[in-house]
């Protein structure tokens, strides 16, 4: 555990939050995702272990991912959040501030209690960092990659120009491409 309540802040800030959400939607949206993949990224992203995920956990926080590739799909701001609302209503559980009994410093949570199921906890705490993003920056918190090759999804705030692909070897992929494209077009 982090010494301080900054660090853990931190660690664990929104960005940092909708980026984990982003990896995870990518990993699960996959060819058959495995537990130990999804573990890692848990892990990548701050989470202690042990982390136990079940084949049934797995299926399960796979449909969450696939909700939340709305969001990501958003090309507007009022897209983004019509989606975001409509997942925030289906929600079991009330906003809500936890320490999770003392262990770490108060944040909030969406889902019903400290020990929700997997994919409950990733759905609600997704869906609470892609909404103060929206809010705070008034436009779609990510995107699908442009490459018709990958279709991963990014956050697209933070430092830097907008995005159009997820990564530089995408965008290195599409613009040699287009290039080949137009050299044999000539």
């Amino acid at each position: 555990m982090p010494t301080t309540a900054d660090d853990w802040f931190t660690r664990h800030s929104v960005l940092e939050t909708a980026r984990r959400t982003a990896a995870l939607v990518n990993v699960l949206t996959g060819d058959q995702p495995d537990p130990h993949e999804v573990a890692q990224v848990l892990r990548d992203f701050g989470e202690a272990d042990p982390i136990d995920l079940t084949e049934q956990d797995v299926t399960q926080m796979c449909a969450a991912a696939y909700v939340l590739l709305e969001v990501f799909a958003a090309d507007r701001v009022d897209d983004a959040a019509g989606a975001l609302n409509r997942l925030l209503h289906s929600r079991r559980g009330s906003l809500r501030l936890t320490s999770h009994d003392g262990h770490t410093p108060w944040h909030p949570h969406l889902d019903r209690d400290d020990d929700a199921p997997w994919d409950e906890w990733f759905l609600a705490s997704s869906c609470l960092a892609l909404t103060v993003l929206v809010w705070d920056h008034q436009r779609p918190p990510g995107a699908v990659c442009a490459s018709p090759s990958c279709r991963n999804v990014f956050i697209t705030q933070g430092r830097g120009p907008e995005r159009r692909f997820c990564s530089r070897r995408c965008a290195t992929r599409e613009r040699v491409a287009s290039h080949r494209r137009s050299r044999s077009a000539e």
